[in-house]
């Protein structure tokens, strides 16, 4: 077949229905469309004249009512045609049967943006049918190409310039996907398309809560926009918009009170605008595309609306599968750092220590933090405690030793924002610090540091809690969803590796107790029976009266009597009925052969603090229950076992096994696991008659006494004392009260010798600081510089570092002493003979 629009170039039109056969020949007919009939069916043969056709039922300006008159000059002969209506069926027929000549009008005389505007009318109202659940025919035919996806129809409309645009786009987007490149270049093209002199791309934060103005070539984020907008009416047109989810078309922004803040960015010269949300299929809104022309320009119309949701078609594949590749990388970029971090922690777990300071380290790294803090949960007390602090300098992970704090914080699980954490389980995401309850300032008021945004994080193990993740101040901006669900399964890797330290931890400490074990046992056994005979063969004395005076010196009893005295002690203190002789015998003699032969710290020492507890409790008038009453004399008696002569700050400096079992008090834990020990052996256990609650407090008692004598302790106890008598608030009946008042006991007695009379007291001075400078030998020669109250070159010094220790340690003024001998009234002859010791170390200087 020729072309069409050749074929009508070259011919006359075919006549129209309805005139007059006559004067026509057959000759002059022109040739028959392929699905056409006769054109005198039409128009007859009237070919000659000029014809004025009015067609019935369609007019363009009043929407098909009305008549339009049409003048189709055949001017054959040059004669006038009369008026003809037609109607609209008819010149429909005939167009049905004409499609060449359809074709060839509508290429030469109707403009391709008319065409475009044609198709996207029809889409729309094929939509609207479809939504109604009509689907009528038209012309008799099914329309069922209609079923065709969007995108391919609206394809079909768009002329190469569109098709370059999309190329274009996909090659931007191959190059850089991720979902804000996307959107920025869909909005380009949009507005391109739709003759937009400008547009605005806002983005939706991670929060969900706000809008931010997205600049092409910037970081992405919402810190680096000028603009940020909450998503509500009332302010912005694209904040209206996000909160509305509807398209809006303004012809004059200026005016429009519902935004009175306008468009942000080209505000000042544009005039109409159109806003559109970007809504994904799940009905996540992204973000808002906001197009404007400048004041003269022609407004935007619903074809643009329909143009614009052409590409957003496109467009949401094209976000979606850019939100696919960047949840790709992420997910690769994330197991490669838990490959990481499983290497690092679980090749080289050395202690607990080292497990908490590098999971500390990656989870800054992992999300961009500031700091990061550790906590880990303390069942038996129900409290959060951390030894190792991120100080915000630089972690060397080939480093052997980490950074360890000072002291132990501990604090109860429901306080704070870890303790929230820890006893919810929830994961908190704190985008202002100081606006929460829950936060404590005080932490920023000590250190100068300021606290902005938190993260923190429970870390579980076989669906338990066992610490807590705090990160603080991220780099940049707050927190996001991201965050969270990246350390979500970080926090997995950090509780098995927790899980295995501690493992590893209790191996070690295992076998460095075994290693204590047997150095004890090579020094250390039992009493002998010898010894067990030679006791139980001399008598129990009967008085003793001499022994209840504070100023009674236990230096002036045999070593071989000392047992004996400890015999009477407890028969007097105690009703003996409960007790069994032989055993409290053997238990007795084991405890002195578990004193070693230092010059202080040995069994004459552990006996003068127990005949101090023995002067204080049958002087207090049963101040104490018999159970606290037994537990502080045994506590006396068993307070420095297995003393090396050394003090805890050098068992710690010189590497000893017992520091690496115990980080705190290191003496006196051991100490104690020493009473346990001679308790558990054969014929030793003086509280078996007991039951197992009596059992349980007297164990209990014993611990918190001995390691009250850990001086480390003794000033916190002291002020908390202070305070409560200050306050008046001390009760008997409270029992956290009576173990202040036992530990402060505790240290009384342990410092005993500063009570006796001067003669005595400066024999014990000696024996003292023989201990002391022995050790301070054995520092220098480690190359470690001793105190100098333990540096035998500075003895010199020693009256004026004993005034100014006796008036740190105890109490001699009554300001400091009264709040102790209100409780226990007996005590003031203790403080009476402190203070003539004092008197004469001061004669001295």
């Amino acid at each position: 077949m020729s072309n069409p629009a050749r074929q009508v170039n070259s011919r006359r039109l075919p006549p129209l229905p309805g005139m007059n056969k006559a004067g026509n020949s057959a000759k002059t007919s022109h040739p028959r469309s392929p699905r056409s009939g006769s054109y005198g069916a039409y128009l007859g043969q009237t070919h000659d004249r000029h014809v004025d056709m009015m067609v019935k039922g369609h007019s363009p300006h009043s929407n098909h009512n009305g008549q339009l008159k049409q003048h189709l000059s055949a001017d054959y002969d040059g004669h006038s045609s009369p008026e003809l209506t037609l109607s609209q069926d008819t010149v429909t027929a005939y167009l049905d049967d004409n499609p060449d000549y359809l074709e060839n009008y509508i290429q030469s005389r109707v403009s391709q943006d008319q065409l475009e505007r044609w198709l996207i009318r029809r889409t729309h109202k094929h939509h609207t049918r479809h939504k109604h659940g009509k689907k009528s025919p038209v012309n008799g035919e099914i329309i069922q190409d209609e079923r065709r996806e969007s995108l391919s129809r609206w394809k079909f409309c768009v002329h190469a310039d569109k098709r370059k645009m999309l190329q274009d786009l996909t090659r931007e987007i191959h190059q850089h996907p991720n979902k804000a490149q996307v959107l920025s270049e869909l909005a380009g093209c949009i507005a391109s398309a739709v003759n937009a002199d400008g547009f605005n791309l806002y983005l939706v934060d991670d929060s969900g809560q706000e809008l931010y103005h997205y600049k092409p070539g910037s970081s992405h984020t919402k810190d680096s926009s000028s603009c940020t907008r909450r998503i509500a009416p009332g302010s912005t047109l694209a904040a209206y918009v996000a909160s509305a989810g509807d398209t809006i078309r303004v012809d004059e922004i200026l005016e429009d009170e519902r935004f009175p803040e306008g468009i942000v960015v080209g505000g000042s010269i544009a005039q109409t605008v159109l806003a559109q949300p970007i809504v994904h299929a799940n009905g996540e809104l992204s973000g808002v595309i906001e197009l404007y022309r400048n004041v003269g320009g022609a407004p935007f119309a619903e074809e643009d609306e329909e143009i614009i949701n052409s590409y957003i078609v496109w467009g949401s594949i094209a976000v979606y599968y850019a939100e696919m590749y960047h949840t790709m990388t992420k997910q690769r970029k994330l197991n490669d750092f838990l490959l990481a971090v499983t290497r690092s922690i679980f090749q080289d777990i050395v202690s607990m220590d080292t497990v908490i300071m590098k999971i500390m380290n990656y989870a800054k790294k992992l999300v961009l933090a500031d700091r990061a803090s550790l906590f880990l949960v303390d069942t038996k007390t129900s409290e959060l405690y951390a030894r190792i602090f991120d100080t915000g300098d630089h972690y060397d992970e080939n480093s052997p030793k980490p950074v360890r704090s000072q002291k132990e914080i501990r604090f109860p699980m429901d306080k704070g924002v870890a303790g929230h954490v820890a006893s919810t389980g929830q994961i908190l995401n704190i985008q202002d610090a100081y606006a929460d309850e829950r936060f404590n300032r005080d932490v920023d008021l000590q250190t100068g540091y300021t606290t902005k945004t938190i993260l923190c994080m429970p870390i579980f193990i076989r669906g338990s809690i066992i610490g807590v993740v705090q990160m603080v101040n991220k780099l940049s901006g707050v927190f996001t969803k991201s965050d969270e669900e990246s350390f979500e399964m970080f926090a997995v890797y950090c509780g098995l590796a927790l899980h295995h330290a501690k493992l590893y931890d209790k191996i070690r400490r295992s076998e460095q107790k075994y290693k204590v074990a047997l150095e004890v046992l090579s020094y250390h056994s039992q009493c002998s029976d010898e010894e067990f005979e030679s006791l139980r063969n001399k008598p129990v004395p009967d008085e003793l009266p001499s022994l209840v005076r504070y100023e009674f010196s236990p230096w002036a009893v045999d070593n071989d009597d000392k047992p004996l005295y400890v015999i009477y002690m407890f028969r007097d203190l105690f009703c003996m009925a409960r007790y069994d002789m032989e055993t409290l015998y053997k238990f007795t003699l084991t405890i002195r052969k578990n004193y070693r032969t230092v010059p202080y710290h040995n069994w004459s020492h552990a006996f003068s603090v127990a005949h101090a507890m023995y002067t204080i409790i049958k002087t207090t008038k049963n101040k104490f229950s018999p159970l606290e009453a037994l537990g502080l004399f045994v506590a006396c008696l068993c307070h420095d076992l297995d003393h090396r002569g050394k003090t805890n700050a050098f068992m710690v400096k010189s590497a000893s096994p017992l520091a690496a079992i115990y980080s705190t008090s290191t003496m006196e834990h051991h100490h104690f696991n020493q009473t346990v020990t001679i308790l558990q052996h054969e014929g030793h256990n003086i509280f078996k008659h007991m039951s197992s609650e009596e059992y349980k407090q007297v164990l209990g008692d014993i611990r918190h006494c001995i390691l009250a004598t850990d001086l480390a302790l003794f000033f916190g106890n002291k002020a908390k004392l202070k305070d409560m008598h200050e306050k008046n608030t001390f009760e008997w009946d409270n029992t956290e009260h009576r173990k202040y008042i036992q530990a402060i006991a505790m240290t009384g007695c342990d410092l005993c010798a500063s009570i006796k009379p001067w003669d005595v007291q400066r024999e014990t001075v000696r024996v003292i600081f023989e201990e002391f400078y022995a050790q301070g030998d054995e520092e220098k020669s480690q190359g470690i510089t001793p105190m100098a109250m333990m540096d035998r070159s500075k003895a010199y010094e020693l009256p004026q570092m004993e005034v100014s220790d006796c008036g740190g340690h105890v109490p001699c003024d009554k300001p400091r002493w009264c709040h102790v001998h209100v409780h226990l009234p007996s005590l003031v002859n203790i403080f009476c003979l402190v203070l003539e010791c004092i008197l004469c170390c001061a004669s001295y200087m």
